[in-house]
């Protein structure tokens, strides 16, 4: 039942324990991921359980291609064509993908001591250094996107230079665009803040000058384009 209809007398057949066993400490290795990748990280729950099942499913392709050359090459023409995700990953759900996978091409290989050695020392890691926050920038809370609406008569080139000059490190109007038929402006800078305690003393000085209309403060995003 277990055999493949088109294999030879020199083909090597994997046991029925074997497939299960591999299969198995696949899918412990997954849950085990899934659960390093959860800790103190935003998830969804299709993420988490692709997570959980990727390093079995590659583990189950591995064993089907393993000594027949011809079929890994597709089977790696296969794999560089899909898409896990239909819309673009952080460099941290890669990372994971790439983790899940290699544990599954271990186990796939038959090293199953090498595979959960693999998971536990890499989730281990993983999770230190979100422990940690390694990486991440201490003084990014400083960096505001500040909106302002002013009316139309109020020359917006320079009337908060003052302002930006006493609570800010750097300033710079990003955008400008017209509103409520034309007879308001609503401007858009990026700020970084001498200091985050004084921004409502900041705010209230800019609603005096701008006539007590909306003024919006927001996290500036600073982040770079994700793998």
């Amino acid at each position: 039942m277990f055999k493949g209809l088109f294999d030879s007398d020199i083909t090597t057949v994997i046991s029925v324990t074997d497939f299960l066993l591999c299969l198995g400490a696949s899918l412990v290795i997954g849950i085990f991921m899934a659960f390093a990748y959860m800790y103190r990280t935003r998830y969804t729950k299709s993420f988490v359980v692709t997570l959980a099942l990727l390093p079995a499913v590659v583990c189950v392709v591995i064993m089907m291609v393993n000594g027949n050359v011809g079929t890994g090459v597709a089977v790696a023409g296969a794999f560089s064509l899909v898409r896990f995700r239909s819309v673009p990953g952080t460099a941290k759900e890669i990372c994971t993908l790439f983790l899940a996978m290699g544990a599954g091409l271990i186990t796939g290989m038959g090293y199953i001591g090498f595979a959960l050695l693999f998971a536990v020392i890499m989730c281990v890691v993983f999770v230190l250094y979100n422990r940690l926050d390694f990486g991440v920038k201490r003084n990014a809370a400083v960096f505001k996107t500040l909106t302002i609406t002013i009316p139309e008569d109020l020359n917006y080139t320079n009337v908060f230079d003052d302002i930006f000059t006493e609570y800010t490190v750097s300033c710079d109007l990003t955008r400008v665009k017209s509103t409520n038929l034309g007879s308001m402006f609503k401007l858009t800078y990026n700020v970084q803040l001498c200091d985050a305690n004084k921004e409502k003393e900041m705010i209230d000085k800019i609603r005096c000058r701008n006539g007590n209309l909306e003024i919006a403060v927001s996290k500036q995003d600073t982040g770079v384009a994700e793998l």
